[in-house]
């Protein structure tokens, strides 16, 4: 099989090194895995001056490999044991093959469906700091005069997958631990709500409305997702609440609402002592998603902009969905007597330009209404 392409010059050292030391800044400052895929392919196809890169990550629980970035391809997944990269990841074994249509290892399907002539090939195993290969850096047509790839190349992509196993095992262990602390916040919401006779339900459109109001009122995409993350917690104090007052179907009486207002205080004290942003986040939306804009809400009574953004935001999505939802002491309110609601209260309870903002998003916050409607009322 042949294929024309345009010759790249040789790497020099002083290439190499550049090259190095621009991707582990790069790297360094990635927190993202799959944003971390995309950086290592380009630094795998640049030191060995490949026309394209695959890093693939191996998924245990269905003995497959996956990439969500290949050059040239969308997210694939193939088997381990399939394929070039499949065989390096099972025997754990270097692969260089520079003619790979006469090798029977290799897969030759995607030319075929993608009509791309693959002519030579090099796969790696990369490790965990435990020495467990946990993926296989794959480079595809060497793209100088030689055309084919040489030991140098094995030795250069062999430091990049010695550096991949270890930034990826790192960040793999974070969003792990991230996506823990996420389940545990979501768990500890739902029983606070399940005390209140409220569904989990409630928290996840809370936490959707939330980030959606984040977005659309300027805040950054890593602002809204911890938000989105930490607003389940907003009525965690209520587990302190005695059932005689949170469930109580009437009125409550004077010193009844100084007991259900402290909600807002435990909740802050709860969650205010830890260290993790996300915790953090939480804590300032316990501690102030019932304060209004015209500051006459509790419990301190803040007023405009001092009140926290994160606690405008939540407030919004708390009123929205509790309007819209039965609770002990109330039947849910139709949509039109809610929508009065707000534009009455738009720079009285709440925010304005938040206000203005529900508006613009009301569609998609009646799909994420629709999406996490309660069992009941779909019954």
């Amino acid at each position: 099989m042949s294929q024309s392409f345009e010759p790249r010059p040789e790497l020099t050292a002083e290439d190499l090194v550049k090259s190095i030391f621009k991707y582990i800044g790069l790297i360094a400052h990635e927190h993202d895995v799959e944003k971390m895929l995309v950086i290592l392919a380009d630094m795998g196809r640049d030191l060995v001056a490949a026309d394209r890169c695959t890093v693939w990550l191996i998924d245990e629980r269905w003995g497959t490999l996956w990439t969500k970035v290949a050059h040239g391809v969308d997210r694939i997944t193939i088997p381990v044991g399939v394929g070039i990269a499949g065989a390096a990841a099972e025997n754990d074994e270097v692969i260089i093959i520079n003619d790979a249509y006469s090798d029977p290892r290799f897969d030759k399907s995607v030319d075929k469906q993608t009509g791309y002539v693959t002519r030579n090939i090099i796969a790696i195993p990369f490790y965990d700091p435990a020495g467990k290969v946990i993926g296989v850096y794959q480079a595809i047509n060497k793209m100088t005069r030689s055309g084919e790839f040489s030991e140098e190349d094995v030795e250069h992509l062999m430091l990049a997958a010695t550096y991949t196993g270890k930034e990826l095992s790192a960040v793999m262990m974070q969003q792990e631990i991230e996506k823990t602390q996420k389940e545990i916040i979501f768990t500890m919401a739902e029983a606070g709500e399940m005390r209140s006779k409220e569904t989990g339900n409630h928290v996840k459109r809370v936490a959707e409305y939330s980030k959606l109001l984040a977005l659309g009122y300027g805040l950054s995409e890593e602002e809204a997702e911890m938000l989105r993350m930490a607003s389940p917690m907003h009525d965690i104090g209520k587990i302190a609440i005695p059932d005689s007052v949170l469930l109580k179907p009437g009125k409550l009486d004077a010193d009844e609402w100084v007991i259900m207002k402290s909600h807002t205080e435990i909740g802050h004290r709860m969650l205010s002592h830890s260290e993790r942003p996300i915790l953090k986040t939480a804590a300032v939306v316990a501690y102030e998603h019932h304060e209004k804009w015209n500051g006459k809400g509790y419990p301190r009574g803040l007023k405009g902009d001092d009140i926290h953004i994160f606690g405008r935001i939540t407030a919004i999505a708390d009123v929205f969905d509790a309007l819209g939802s039965d609770r002990v002491y109330k039947k849910a309110w139709d949509l039109d007597r809610i929508l009065s609601l707000f534009k009455e209260e738009k720079g009285e309870h709440f925010d304005p330009g938040l206000i203005d903002v529900l508006f613009e998003e009301l569609d998609k916050i009646l799909e994420i209404r629709d999406k996490y409607r309660d069992n009941f009322e779909e019954s």
